[in-house]
């Protein structure tokens, strides 16, 4: 059996740390361990750094001059193309409300000073080996043609499947991977749906000037990474005319509309964006202004107004 002479690629391990003691002993572990270091003394350094190559792995101490390891990771993070490198906190500060502060500023671990040498070892192969799986279903995502993509808590978009992004793109007049994101309006239903609020997991969502494209929420990918589903609803509504002669809002006619094409109140609202008991709501307005008393009779008037306008 052929045996391959190519080099194993080795990972790159981007160290931030002013101290030139845990610089050195760190370079020394990780030269040892097969991995090539790069290192800068503040967050500053290694943003220069970060434009030239882009790490595998990303440790970094809290505590800095000048720009502090926060803040440097945030930066980080609003770079698409380090958004998923991992980054390890490292510091001397064991009080909660720092590792809070790091692991919300999209760290995914922390070391306490002193460092104990195999544990961050041990720590780093488990998170270059969780980046690598990640980078790998996203690519198989990237083939399924799937509608999927993902965003932080915040509601900016990560990353998106080809078909996805295209969506997005025609949504936006923009490219996906831009600044775009979530409308402020949807960043309550995401809380709701992370926080696993009655309804709102299963609920669907619609964008708010674009009622046919309409989200679902999938689940958390890792640490301020939510995976969402896109889909494009075939639109259906009443002409704007036989809603006005009628009394009903637009609101009104769209329940009215999907009614028509047999769908139950469960999925108009998961259609619509709305709750079940909104559009219980809204069907009794709707028969009240009709003049009768169920909804097959109601969907027989709107098949009736289509046809007639069609």
């Amino acid at each position: 059996m052929l045996m391959s002479t190519e080099p194993k690629k080795r990972d790159v391990a981007l160290v931030v740390d002013d101290s030139p003691e845990t610089l050195r002993l760190l370079t020394d572990a990780l030269d040892g361990a097969g991995m090539t270091v790069m290192v800068a003394l503040d967050g500053a350094a290694a943003m220069r750094i970060v434009d030239q190559i882009t790490p595998d792995i990303v440790l970094l101490d809290a505590v800095m001059p000048g720009i502090d390891g926060f803040e440097t990771c945030r930066r980080l993070k609003r770079d698409a193309g380090l958004a998923n490198v991992p980054v390890i906190f490292m510091t001397g500060l064991a009080e909660t409300e720092h590792i809070v502060r790091g692991l919300e500023a999209g760290g995914v671990d922390y070391v306490t000073k002193p460092i104990v040498i195999e544990e961050m070892l041990a720590r780093i192969r488990v998170h270059l080996g969780n980046a690598r799986l990640t980078q790998s279903a996203r690519a198989a995502l990237d083939v399924s043609g799937r509608f999927l993509f993902a965003v932080s808590r915040q509601g900016k978009i990560l990353w998106a499947t080809p078909q996805a992004q295209k969506l997005l793109a025609d949504h936006h007049g923009a490219n996906a991977s831009d600044d775009a994101g979530l409308p402020p309006s949807l960043l309550q239903w995401l809380e709701q749906a992370r926080k696993g609020k009655a309804g709102a997991k299963s609920q669907a969502a619609s964008l708010p000037d674009n009622p046919q494209l309409r989200l679902y929420y999938m689940g958390e990918l890792a640490s301020n990474e939510f995976l969402l589903r896109l889909s494009k609803e075939a639109g259906t509504t009443l002409p704007p005319e036989f809603t006005s002669e009628l009394g009903l809002t637009t609101r009104e006619g769209e329940v009215l509309a999907w009614l028509s094409k047999g769908k139950t109140n469960r999925d108009i609202a998961q259609i619509l964006g709305l709750s079940p008991r909104t559009v219980d709501k809204h069907l009794e307005q709707i028969y009240a202004k009709l003049g009768v008393e169920n909804r097959t009779a109601a969907a027989a008037i709107a098949t009736n107004a289509t046809r007639r306008n069609s």
